[in-house]
């Protein structure tokens, strides 16, 4: 099976590898060359259009920033689906409004062809370390023919269900990671106000029962001179999803209280010009709230 990848940002970066670890010839295209030198000089092919990566593949991929990009390569002139041959598989895995992943599946099915969601669940870190999940929507006879493909990127691969029900979970779970990485911040900042150092404050949280992955890799990002110089995902990268989460309460008539709070930290942190850090940072706003910094 011949795998196509447009878009080669920092997932990609770290899926393409894994796909041909396990012995898949990839094609791949990006907007910027440069990014993909890595993935060229280890044996990737290139395309110079997301028409031509479909053209020379059974399954083509697409991990991009947003429902504009994702239209873009998908749909435009020299789109994924104009290259894209019958019986061929289109897999988005981007984090994008479920109305338009539907939009997209429903012009590759009137062109007989086949659009599953699959967003993946993690980051680079877990990603890396070979923990990442990916959630799928679609045509299920299409999710088991890519699934031993999908296997190679993470271990844990689920089908949700029907077209954009993946997009919609997505949507959910990064709801739920958001909400939770600030807590986290707001517990430090509470501790340390109350006179716990900051490393004793983290530390105790990633032993205690309140622990979870996503803590215990990000968390000690606060700690004085652990804030990645590349972050995993950016305060503008990850208002992204929260954003998508409000609207999509908003549409179902479903409360989201929590996911508003912590969209309002993400307000903060581009108000107080620290938003090019992992969003993370909200910690930083707590302690100037608490007037500590």
């Amino acid at each position: 099976m011949r795998i196509g990848f447009v878009g080669l940002g920092v997932m990609g970066l770290g899926m393409v590898p894994r796909l041909q670890a396990a012995g898949y010839k990839v094609t791949g295209w990006n907007r910027t060359k440069d990014k993909a030198k890595p993935l060229l000089d280890a044996g990737m092919a290139w395309a110079d259009t997301p028409r031509a990566v479909a053209e020379v593949s059974d399954v083509v991929f697409t991990v991009v920033t947003d429902g504009k990009a994702v239209k873009d390569v998908a749909l435009g002139p020299d789109g994924i689906i104009s290259g894209l041959k019958p019986g061929g598989i289109y897999i988005d895995m981007s984090t994008i409004a479920p109305e338009v992943t539907r939009e997209v599946a429903d012009a590759f099915a009137a062109r007989g062809l086949v659009m599953l969601d699959a967003p993946i669940s993690g980051s680079p870190v877990t990603l890396n370390q070979g923990n990442a999940s990916v959630m799928v929507g679609g045509d299920e006879a299409a999710f088991e023919k890519v699934k031993p493909v999908l296997l190679a990127i993470g271990p844990k691969v689920t089908r949700i269900g029907e077209s954009g029900l993946a997009v919609k979970m997505k949507i959910a779970v990064n709801l739920l990671l958001m909400v939770e990485v600030i807590a986290f911040g707001e517990a430090v900042a509470l501790a340390e106000k109350g006179g716990v150092s900051r490393e004793v404050a983290v530390d105790a949280i990633l032993k205690s029962v309140a622990a979870s992955p996503v803590l215990g890799y990000r968390g000690p990002f606060i700690l004085e001179g652990k804030m990645p110089a590349v972050p995993l995902a950016d305060v503008t990268l990850q208002q992204k999803d929260m954003i998508l989460a409000l609207d999509m309460g908003r549409k179902l008539g479903s409360p989201v209280p929590l996911a508003a709070a912590a969209n309002e930290l993400m307000n903060a942190c581009r108000g107080l010009g620290i938003d090019q850090n992992d969003f993370v940072v909200a910690h930083q706003v707590y302690r100037r709230l608490g007037g500590q910094q």
